[in-house]
Order: C-alpha cells, then sequence, then structure tokens
C-alpha cells in the first residue's frame, strides 16, 4: 500500500491562498454555520430534562450534524473551485439517514475499541476518520462502505492526521477552554447540592448561566473564524492524497499490480 508524507505547512499555505479565492466568503460561512449550531445548543438547553426537552435535545443533534456535513460539503466545492452557495449547509439532509447512522457505527466501534484502552480508540478514530467525507462525497454508498473506504484510504496516514490535530490543537484549546472550564464548575456545584445540599449559585461572575454560556458560544464563534475553514479544507487536502496513493475513493484510479508481485502508482504517481 502506497502513502506519501504530506508537506503539512505548504499545505495550509496552499490551502489559506484557495480559501481567498472562494466566491462565498468563508468566514461568512463559518458564522452562519457556528450561530446556528449555537443556536441549536441553546434552544437544547432551554428544553429542561423531561421527555420533551429529551426530544429537543435529539432534534438538536440530528441538525447539528447535517450542518456540519453542509459545511464540509462547501469545503469540498472550494476545493474543486466550485461556487457553493449558504443553502449548501443544508445539503446533509438529501442523506440524513445514511449520516445518522454511520455517525451511529463509527462512535459504536471507537467505543469498542476504547474498551481495550485508550490509545486503540484514538487509533481507531483515525481509522474511521475519512469514512464521513466518502460519504459526502458520493451519498449513494452505503455506511459499512464508507467505513471499509476509510480503512484502506488512512493505512500510512493516521500518525500524520494526528499530528495535523495537533498542529492545530492551540485553536481548538482556545475556542472550548473557557466552556470547558464552566461546564466543570457547573458539575462540581450540582454534584455539592446533590450530595451536602449546598446550593448550586444561579449565577457564575454576576451573569445567568444561559447568558454565560451565549457569551463563550459566541467567543468560539469569533475564534474559529481564524481557523476552522483551513482546518477542515486540509484534512480534506489529506483525504485527497490518501484517495489518490490508495486507489480507493470516489475518481481514485485503484493502484495496478507490477510483475513482480507489488503494485504501482496510476500513471503520473510513481
Amino acid at each position: 500500500m502506497m502513502f506519501e508524507q504530506v508537506d503539512r505547512q505548504k499545505c495550509k499555505w496552499e490551502t489559506a491562498e484557495l480559501l481567498r479565492t472562494a466566491e462565498v466568503s468563508p468566514k461568512s460561512m463559518t458564522a452562519l454555520f457556528m450561530a446556528l449550531a449555537l443556536a441549536l445548543g441553546l434552544v437544547s438547553s432551554l428544553g429542561g430534562s423531561g421527555f420533551v426537552g429529551i426530544f429537543i435535545s435529539i432534534l438538536a443533534t440530528l441538525l447539528s450534524t447535517v450542518l456540519s456535513a453542509g459545511f464540509v460539503l462547501y469545503c469540498m466545492a472550494i476545493r474543486r473551485g466550485e461556487r457553493a452557495e449558504y443553502l449548501t449547509l443544508f445539503d446533509g439532509f438529501s442523506f440524513v439517514g445514511k449520516l445518522i447512522l454511520l455517525e451511529l457505527i463509527t462512535a459504536f466501534f471507537i467505543f469498542l475499541w476504547s474498551l481495550l484502552f485508550v490509545i486503540p480508540g484514538v487509533i481507531a478514530a483515525y481509522r474511521y476518520s475519512f469514512a464521513l467525507f466518502n460519504l459526502y462525497e458520493n451519498p449513494g454508498i452505503g455506511a459499512m462502505e464508507a467505513l471499509d473506504m476509510s480503512k484502506r484510504q488512512t493505512l500510512g496516514y493516521k500518525s500524520q492526521l494526528f499530528m495535523l490535530d495537533l498542529s492545530y490543537f492551540g485553536w481548538m484549546l482556545l475556542a472550548r477552554l473557557p466552556s470547558t472550564l464552566l461546564t466543570q464548575q457547573v458539575a462540581r456545584d450540582l454534584s455539592a447540592e446533590i450530595l451536602y445540599g449546598i446550593p448550586a449559585p444561579d449565577t457564575y461572575f454576576g451573569l445567568p448561566l444561559m447568558a454565560l454560556d451565549l457569551i463563550l458560544g459566541l467567543w468560539q464563534l469569533a475564534v474559529a473564524l481564524f481557523y476552522y475553514p483551513n482546518y477542515i479544507c486540509v484534512q480534506l487536502a489529506y483525504f485527497e492524497t490518501a484517495k489518490r496513493t490508495s486507489g480507493v475513493g470516489q475518481g481514485a484510479e485503484p493502484p495496478r499490480p507490477d510483475p513482480w508481485g507489488g503494485w504501482n502508482a496510476p500513471d503520473g504517481l510513481g
């Protein structure tokens, strides 16, 4: 199986140049996507803990999944030099059933591997990391086929994908650390109320929890404008490289066997 070392810095630079040429602004699309996701999160938190609240939470999660698919489809269009309108965010509705099924199966497989230890779970997450891309690119395939394609495509690329994520870790930490710390503090306060009868505070930093959630959500949105489109497009660049070298995926030319029992790259890749 062939693979190649991706020049990560060059890939990021080329992606940044590509995003500057997009007809529909990546920052505007990211702002719309994140704002809708934030609104869904707030609606979910208002639903409460009863049956209606659980239903609203599940519905909000499904809608967020569709929006995430739409954003990746927008980034795929950019990489192909095509124009993608704002309504592209909702294109995932056309294959929402397969999308949800693939998400559930992937989460289940990663969970099973995680039972062995943390590291096998992490490896499994990268093994299946291209499955959604395969489905986005070709909604006609099944969930298991998308997973199998990802397993073959990521051979030789898992460590590179890990290093790619690590290179964006600072941005992710900047975006999510404040809300993570708040969530942990709220959880501690609720535990103290349940275990010791100490009333949980109604406000934090002088603000109601809902208002603070909104502020932190807007903070994540602001940070995402500076890295998220680039991150997704660079992931897609790795995906395209993996398709080309593995010969697996839509539009990929399969490698051909050579006379010595090995495998040659398609013409022009050797």
